[in-house]
């Protein structure tokens, strides 16, 4: 899955020179936290954040003593080193980047000019729609050997129970190199009998634990 498929592309801007109070505006008509800005030419130049403006004005208990605040332009607060992303870029390339700097939304850029943005709630919904937990299923996790086909043999066998896939996840078992966790969720409501005939094939189904059926 590629960024583009995942921004959004109707994205509130605001210029350099525009004002504090523009922004808290904008944010509040928008329900926004994130205001990408950018010049004449659509070329992005800066981000304003909701924190960003906590930063910059007074408590709330105290706005009317200090309204100028309110009317400094947007480069007087806005961060200049925007991390970005491209429309081609691979979701997962931008999950890692939100997590190792910490940032909470990607402005999209394409030629220069602003053509999207990426928020963590994106990230998230992705990610609920990549695992299909929205979707009625059952999850099983099974424990098997880190060599080739192997995926393929679980495959044949859901696919004798007419259970439909919904997603796959694999990550290393951290006790053993030796072994991945195949994470699947079937378009099944009881997946017993699917259970039964993965350990019949001579797979380690960690889940679920059904009473009476030992792992």
């Amino acid at each position: 899955m590629i960024v583009e498929e995942i921004m959004q592309s109707d994205v509130a801007a605001l210029s350099p020179t525009d004002t504090i109070a523009d922004a808290m505006a904008l944010m509040e008509l928008r329900k926004i936290r994130h205001i990408p800005i950018i010049d004449k030419d659509g070329h992005l130049v800066g981000l304003v954040t909701v924190a960003k403006i906590r930063e910059a004005t007074p408590s709330i208990f105290h706005a009317n003593e200090h309204p100028e605040i309110l009317k400094k332009p947007l480069d007087t607060i806005m961060e200049k080193n925007v991390i970005t992303s491209h429309p081609l870029d691979f979701v997962e390339e931008i999950a890692a980047l939100f997590y190792e700097h910490k940032i909470s939304c990607l402005p999209v850029i394409n030629n220069r000019k602003l053509v999207g943005i990426v928020t963590e709630t994106d990230l998230l919904r992705t990610m609920i729609e990549l695992t299909g937990v929205h979707q009625p299923g059952s999850q099983i996790e099974i424990k098997v050997p880190n060599i080739s086909g192997i995926l393929s043999e679980i495959a044949e066998i859901i696919r004798k129970r007419k259970a439909n896939i919904l997603s796959v996840l694999v990550y290393p078992d951290k006790q053993d190199e030796q072994y991945k966790i195949l994470v699947i969720r079937v378009q099944l409501m009881n997946p017993t009998g699917l259970i039964q005939d993965l350990k019949e094939a001579g797979h380690q189904v960690l889940w679920p634990n059904l009473p009476g059926m030992s792992i």
